[in-house]
């Protein structure tokens, strides 16, 4: 969630990985941020303009976020290539997301990344909580939903780590996590929980009743308390991030192979019928036109190549040598990817890209 410490949490991490002598593969995906706490190995603002962004698409800060994520996304295989490389020498590889949850979560390149990246390496999702904020019920449940729709979504090994323990405490969450009975007081005596004749609120009640549903979601729920300003808890959190590998190779590879197999086995029936039906056309044409059948004959001088852009923009890792400019990569050129008539249109109102 925004403001809760994500880019100082992965800060923190960072340093306590370089500790143990195990340095990270770090990857900023956050176009819109203006300075991050550590140096990222890839950083999406060496690819994206964000602002040229908003500009070029007539966008506003959110829909910038999303269509830059967009463009990086045509890029990803290029970041696989390179994480890979680095695999047989880096433990962990951390990625930085958007703070709006909705922006990374449940954008089509947000799950793109996702996917991808999960296919390819054992991946654990940690949620970040700020634990302050979250001492009402209200604040809690919102982040209990926002929780278990990203679990949902992304179906990978799930951390809650409450950040800021250092000013607040999480012993309150796990009690109201584990015991129903100890959020319902805690529902009861809070202020604005009762209505000016004495009866329980719609939102008190509506609590109430999701609390009774997420009762079963808490218990399969790991949860950890850190704090980014002191280091505090990031040991236990990296004992749950092993823990979660187990979980990943457990549940969510056998999950992977199915589903893989079943895509290959659709797209082979598909193309089987797609053939068929293609051959049985051509042999009723040929039977009607014999003439044309005659010159109807394959010409690889006259096949024409298709446009590589590929070579043209290539994402950077900082760590293997320098870039040029003032650190930032050659931009993907935004116009080229505009539609054609967006780009006869400037200056005017013209649509946004789907």
């Amino acid at each position: 969630m925004a403001g809760a410490g994500k880019s100082t949490f992965v800060q923190r991490i960072n340093s306590y990985l370089h500790s143990v002598d195990s340095p990270p593969y770090i990857l900023n995906l956050d176009p819109a941020v203006s300075h991050v706490p550590f140096e990222p190995n890839i950083d999406i603002r060496d690819t994206v303009n964000y602002k040229e962004v908003m500009k070029q698409y007539n966008l506003g800060p959110n829909g910038g976020i999303v269509t830059a994520l967009n463009l990086f996304t045509t890029k990803f295989d290029q970041v696989l290539d390179l994480v890979e490389k680095r695999a047989e020498t880096v433990s962990h590889v951390i990625l930085d997301t958007p703070g709006q949850i909705e922006i990374f979560t449940w954008s089509a390149s947000g799950a793109i990344i996702t996917d991808a990246v999960a296919a390819s390496f054992p991946t654990v999702v940690a949620y970040i909580i700020d634990t302050p904020r979250t001492t009402a019920p209200a604040t809690f449940m919102s982040n209990m939903l926002y929780a278990c729709s990203i679990l949902y979504k992304t179906k990978l090994p799930f951390i809650l780590v409450f950040n800021k323990t250092d000013v607040q405490p999480y012993d309150f969450a796990l009690e109201w996590m584990h015991d129903f009975e100890a959020f319902q007081e805690a529902l009861a005596t809070h202020r604005d929980s009762r209505d000016s004749e004495g009866e329980p609120t719609y939102m008190n009640s509506l609590m109430n009743s999701m609390s009774l549903v997420l009762d079963e979601f808490y218990k399969h729920l790991t949860a950890v308390g850190v704090s980014s300003m002191t280091g505090d808890g990031i040991k236990e959190f990296f004992d749950a991030v092993e823990a979660s590998r187990g979980e990943y190779e457990r549940d969510y590879v056998p999950e992977l192979e199915r589903a893989r197999a079943a895509r290959e086995q659709s797209l082979k029936a598909v193309k089987e019928d797609s053939m068929n039906r293609l051959m049985k056309d051509l042999a009723i044409d040929r039977a009607q036109n014999p003439e044309m059948a005659a010159q109807d004959r394959w010409d690889p001088d006259q096949e024409e190549m298709d446009e590589d852009d590929d070579t043209e923009i290539g994402i950077i890792d900082r760590t293997e040598g320098p870039w040029p400019g003032d650190g930032r990569g050659e931009y993907i050129d935004i116009m080229k990817v505009r539609p054609q008539n967006a780009r006869d249109g400037m200056g005017k109102n013209w649509p946004k890209p789907e």
